[in-house]
């Protein structure tokens, strides 16, 4: 029941934004709502919430909002509780080169991190610019600090590497592939690797469906004792403003 009404707030407060995105031509907003609940033989409650919020500065300037929350229980018993928001300003120095400021937060304890913070510029480059296929490549340095649930703790250095795909199969339809990995400079060992799939259908101007599937390893996971590969299945309601 909570979690219903959890999914009603968030519905409530993204429709009560409107007016004001619609007053402001550089703001826009996109929300990503999966919910499943079951019950019977099996009780299985997961919601899933995603909130990208975008302001244009300028055309060189850009600025994004990222927020993700997922919950899951099964049978009575919590299984999966995450967090996470994530801030980029971008400078476009050219028609393809950017350059960005990169910030962040997450917590799951789940995967064993109780608390992550990252900080770090990154540079980019527009390879494919569309209509149909756009790529797009980022490099950039953070520092990390992470808090563990065993206690630990570690602050380091980290490469970061992204890329992203997107073709579009009509004006309503498009695939996208999505790749990121990280480094520890200080220890070889440590590393992740974070692979998102998703195809994405447009219902109407407002709305659309999307089915994606998302990949995350941890080659040291902290505790050890936790599987280095986590993957995710689902299909969310995006609402556009």
């Amino acid at each position: 029941m909570k979690i219903k009404l959890l999914v009603l707030l968030i519905i409530i407060s993204l429709f009560a934004s409107t007016s004001l995105f619609s007053q402001d031509k550089n703001w826009s907003n996109s929300t990503e709502l999966s919910f499943v609940n079951t019950s019977g033989n099996t009780e299985v409650t997961t919601l899933s919430a995603k909130d990208k919020l975008t302001y244009k500065f300028s055309p060189k300037i850009e600025t994004v909002l990222r927020l993700a929350v997922l919950y899951g229980k099964s049978d009575g018993i919590k299984n999966s509780e995450s967090y996470s928001v994530k801030l980029k300003t971008s400078y476009l120095i050219s028609e393809r080169f950017y350059t960005s400021l990169i910030a962040g937060w997450s917590k799951d304890e789940f995967a064993g991190i109780d608390s992550k913070m990252w900080v770090g510029p990154a540079l980019g480059y527009k390879v494919l610019t569309g209509p149909k296929n756009t790529l797009d490549f980022e490099a950039g340095v953070e520092y990390v600090d992470e808090k563990f649930t065993d206690d630990t703790k570690n602050d380091y250095f980290n490469g970061r590497a992204f890329t992203e795909y997107k073709y579009a199969f009509s004006d309503k339809s498009n695939l996208s592939q999505s790749l990121e990995f990280n480094y520890d400079f200080e220890n070889s060992e440590n590393y992740d690797i974070a692979s998102v799939t998703a195809v994405t259908t447009s219902l109407s101007d407002m709305l659309s469906l999307k089915a994606s599937y998302n990949i995350n390893f941890v080659n040291a996971p902290v505790p050890t004792t936790l599987k280095k590969t986590d993957t995710t299945l689902s299909v969310s309601l995006i609402i556009n403003m």
